[in-house]
């Protein structure tokens, strides 16, 4: 409530969390890029990892935290049931699944491969994944703020199909409405 009830902190959160976005995406495409073979080639993917890792590291820890902030400070059930936050988190939960099998299994023999032009087809598809997965993250994240396909609108039979847990959502329409006001019977 004091979130909401303050005249510029939501403002101040989302901006830092928008910002945040931009450079831990920014660093996830230039590091993506080099692993992919398509820019950076004269440059070690080790040496470049090593001048842009503070920057993700810093923005990514502060995104989470005004990620959360935002999730928890407006309705969370409202992003739970919205469409957009769902695809959003599926495909961060996508970027995190390649950060574990980047780290795991592709970085195990990174001194053959990290001075390569065009390193080998499992680097290249560790870079691509995070680059379109953010491309993505950033897309439905945007589109969170639109209300198509809120489960309390009244929405086509295909829509609903499709939003199959809007029946399970709490819904403001179920409500009474208020009562009209009657004034009492004229007397004659």
């Amino acid at each position: 409530e004091q979130l909401h009830g303050s005249l510029n902190l939501w403002n101040l959160i989302e901006g830092t969390h928008v910002l945040m976005i931009m450079f831990f995406a920014g660093t996830i495409w230039i590091i993506g890029l080099r692993m992919m073979g398509l820019a950076f080639k004269n440059t070690s993917f080790s040496k470049l990892n090593d001048k842009v890792l503070a920057f993700t590291i810093f923005s990514f820890a502060a995104m989470i935290l005004t990620g959360i902030l935002l999730f928890d400070g407006r309705d969370p059930l409202l992003y739970y049931h919205n469409i957009w936050f769902r695809g959003k988190m599926l495909f961060l939960l996508l970027a995190a699944i390649n950060i574990f099998w980047f780290h795991y299994r592709v970085q195990k023999d990174q001194e053959t491969w990290d001075a390569m032009a065009k390193p080998p087809a499992k680097v290249r598809l560790s870079g691509a994944i995070p680059m379109s997965s953010w491309f993505l993250i950033i897309i439905l994240g945007r589109l969170i703020a639109y209300d198509w396909f809120y489960c309390d609108k009244v929405q086509p039979g295909s829509i609903v199909y499709a939003l199959e847990e809007c029946k399970s959502a709490p819904s403001y329409l179920d409500e009474a409405p208020p009562e009209e006001e009657t004034a009492p019977p004229e007397e004659p």
